[in-house]
């Protein structure tokens, strides 16, 4: 019997996770397909009960929903309860509705493809203290990554988020700033990284260390203003293009049991994007 896989969110029209997956199902002979689904906040609970009854195996969860879902499924791992968010949902045999998160371990993949090590970073920034700045934070620090310094314009958040973090600790952004050259690896993961001139911009990357590596987990535009910066003042820096394809093929190889091919993947985004 055909399996079928959705995504849901709202808006959902702009994801690229279909004809991702859809690729890799065929690329890997196995029968399923793989939905957009628009789903309204005030609308959830009937979706998560409506995709259980209509047999769908697992589905990812975008904006806004990754936290709000998190009530109406059986199981949620630990990686997940620390992002308070989950992007991934596996039906399992049973029909228990198990929950993660895989954008974090996405990024650190897609960052040790680079060559990146923990050696060669020290200490690092991160920028944001939402939900994929504390599941990037999560990750690096589960791969050996440490000390982390957490900058956000409310401190507040900050230091709740380093809280649940081993080895992190947060960080004025006056003083991230004036600090910068310190860091190995920097990390921006709030939304006004697609446009530098937007009103409270929490950091810019002059003055870098040479050889640092920036990344933005924003993947469209290929290239933000903030990462532009940063390469011209002289850092590594890597786009979030990498970590969209890895949270996924995580998620797909939860349901599937098989890792599908990235590098292809990675450069065929980048190539529609308009990358080389």
């Amino acid at each position: 019997m055909k399996k079928w896989y959705a995504v849901i969110g709202d808006p959902i029209a702009q994801s690229m996770s279909p004809i991702m997956h859809d690729t890799w199902f065929q690329e890997n002979g196995i029968d399923a397909s793989y939905i957009p689904i628009h789903v309204e906040a005030n609308h959830l609970e009937d979706a998560v009960d409506s995709l259980k009854r209509l047999g769908c195996s697992g589905w990812n969860v975008t904006v806004p929903h990754k936290s709000a879902i998190i009530p109406f499924l059986d199981q949620v791992d630990e990686e997940a309860r620390q992002m308070n968010a989950v992007n991934t949902v596996k039906v399992l045999d049973d029909g228990t509705l198990f929950g993660t998160n895989t954008d974090g371990r996405g990024f650190v993949r897609s960052l040790q493809e680079t060559g990146t090590t923990p050696e060669e970073v020290g200490e690092l920034l991160i920028i944001g203290a939402g939900g994929a700045a504390a599941g990037i934070s999560y990750a690096l620090e589960s791969a050996g990554f440490s000390p982390i310094a957490v900058t956000n314009r409310t401190i507040e958040k900050a230091k709740q988020m380093s809280k649940s973090i081993t080895g992190s600790y947060a960080i004025q952004v006056d003083d991230a700033q004036s600090e910068i050259s310190k860091f190995g690896l920097i990390v921006q993961t709030t939304s006004v990284g697609m446009n530098f001139a937007q009103s409270g911009f929490p950091l810019d990357p002059n003055g870098i260390s040479e050889g640092a590596t920036v990344a933005d987990i924003i993947y469209n535009p290929l290239e933000t203003e903030f990462l532009r910066r940063a390469r011209e003042a002289g850092g590594k820096t890597m786009n979030g293009i990498g970590m969209f394809v890895h949270q996924g093929a995580l998620a797909f190889e939860l349901w599937t049991g098989v890792y599908p091919d990235t590098k292809k993947m990675i450069y065929s985004i980048t190539t529609e994007l308009g990358g080389k």
